[in-house]
This record gives structure tokens, C-alpha cells and sequence, in this order.
């Protein structure tokens, strides 16, 4: 496994500014390496357990586009943070009967991998009158803990949703596996942009097979050496956290 980093906790401006200066330096690393514009790379900061305090503080920094696993404490955070213009991205595996929720708050949803989810979702968006950018996420570490469909299963997945227009579909999104060989990692990311290269012909006008959402604290640069357009961070920006990841988001293990 990756052996994981001491992340300090932020707890002052000055803290995270300098956290988001040091990741988005590795980012700016990371593109030149692989010969890639920094702005083809968006950071989705994770604020799963963080205080609205310091939440705020980041949208001081100029951050508006948070990251949510659990809808629950979304939700509650959109509520007390109606004040300011920001937008959430649902990054969890969604149960159906929470898909009313983000439906009404939520600008992007990361983890489509259910028939069932996209029903759901496109029947609420008709009723709230809107639409929502999706990802479908991908289980490319092959692992029964994961969530997320088989590589071989997108192609027809996309078929039985093409109708759904409330579903502004971009791209993919995959954790891959945690592992202290890089190579394997690595793997999970070619696997995924491969992937998401193949599906990209005869798509209806509201999907696209554009973004790519891969590559967490402890992987985001390898990820973006493969082609991430997307890096979703939390520990390694605002601190470790208290209870494991296990404790928050079941399928993973706590490097997000």
C-alpha cells in the first residue's frame, strides 16, 4: 500500500494557502512533465469533514467548486453556505433514495454506475427542472471493495442512458488501486483513459467523453501524467482527518 504522507492539519489561511500553493505547484510539475497545459488540470478540492470555517477560507483563495462524498453533509453544507456562489460535486456512491437531494443542490455528480441512479436522477432533474454534468465511474482496480462498473460493461451503460438529456454526460472517473507499486497505479489510469478514448464516437449532443476524474492525495500526479483533467484532493490541502476514510467512504481506503 502507498504509504501515507503526514498531512497537517490546516487550521489558518496562511496554512492553506500555502497547502493549495504546494499542490497546485506539483500539478503545474506534473503537466510539464507529460507535455500538458496546466489548465487542461482542474483541482476538485474534497471537504468531506471539514469545517465551514475553513471551507471559507478556501473560497477566500479564490475556490468555489467543492468536493462531497456524503450527501447528507453536503447538503447541510450547501444550506449554511447559501451565502456564497459555490457549486458541489457528489463524488460517493449514491443510494437512490438520496438522488432527490442532489438533484436539487448538486452541479456535477462523479459516481454514476447505476441503471437504477440514472432513472432516478433524470426523473428528478425533470421535476426540479434541471441538468446535471455526470461522471461514470469506472472500477478499474478490478477490486469487489470498489464501487463502479466493469471497463467491459461502459459501452453498454452509455447505450441505455443516451435518452436521459437531464444527464449532461463528460467523461469517467476511477480510484485506483492503493498500492506502493506506482506501476499498478498507473495501470488503473492508462485503463481509464484508454477507455474513455474508445467511447468517444457517436454520442448524443448532451455527452461527451472529455473529463477524466482520477488520481486522489497520494496518486494525483501520476494521474495527471496519464491524462487527468480532474484530480480530487482533501487530506493532502486541509489535513488528515480524524476517523479513517473507511469510516466516510466504505470502498476506499484514506488517501483521498
Amino acid at each position: 500500500m502507498i504509504p501515507k504522507p503526514l498531512y497537517h492539519k490546516a487550521e489558518t489561511i496562511k496554512e492553506l494557502s500555502a497547502n493549495f500553493a504546494d499542490i497546485e505547484q506539483r500539478i503545474q510539475l506534473a503537466c510539464q512533465r507529460a507535455n500538458r497545459n496546466v489548465d487542461s488540470v482542474r483541482l476538485l478540492p474534497v471537504t468531506k469533514t471539514v469545517d465551514e470555517q475553513v471551507m471559507r477560507m478556501a473560497f477566500e483563495l479564490g475556490f468555489n467548486y467543492f468536493g462531497e462524498n456524503k450527501v447528507q453533509e453536503a447538503l447541510e453544507k450547501s444550506d449554511s453556505m447559501v451565502d456564497l456562489p459555490i457549486e458541489w460535486s457528489v463524488i460517493g456512491h449514491l443510494q437512490t433514495n438520496k438522488v432527490k437531494y442532489i438533484a436539487r443542490f448538486a452541479t456535477e455528480f462523479q459516481a454514476l454506475g447505476s441503471l437504477k441512479v440514472a432513472e432516478k436522477l433524470q426523473e428528478r432533474l425533470e421535476i426540479e427542472n434541471r441538468s446535471m454534468t455526470v461522471l461514470i465511474q469506472v472500477n478499474t482496480s478490478n477490486e469487489d471493495s470498489k464501487y463502479g462498473l466493469h471497463p467491459t460493461e461502459v459501452a453498454q451503460f452509455i447505450e441505455q442512458i443516451k435518452s436521459f438529456d437531464r444527464l449532461q454526460v463528460k467523461g469517467l472517473m476511477t480510484l485506483a488501486l492503493l498500492s506502493n507499486n506506482t506501476e499498478k497505479v498507473r495501470e488503473c489510469f492508462i485503463l481509464l483513459r484508454q477507455l474513455r478514448d474508445g467511447l468517444k464516437e457517436n454520442l448524443p449532443a448532451h455527452m461527451c467523453m472529455d473529463e477524466l476524474s482520477m488520481g486522489m492525495s497520494g496518486d494525483f500526479e501520476i494521474a495527471i501524467e496519464e491524462g487527468a483533467t480532474i484530480v480530487r484532493i482533501g487530506q493532502a490541502l486541509f489535513g488528515a482527518r480524524t476517523l479513517p476514510d473507511s469510516h466516510y467512504w466504505p470502498e476506499v481506503s484514506d488517501t483521498l
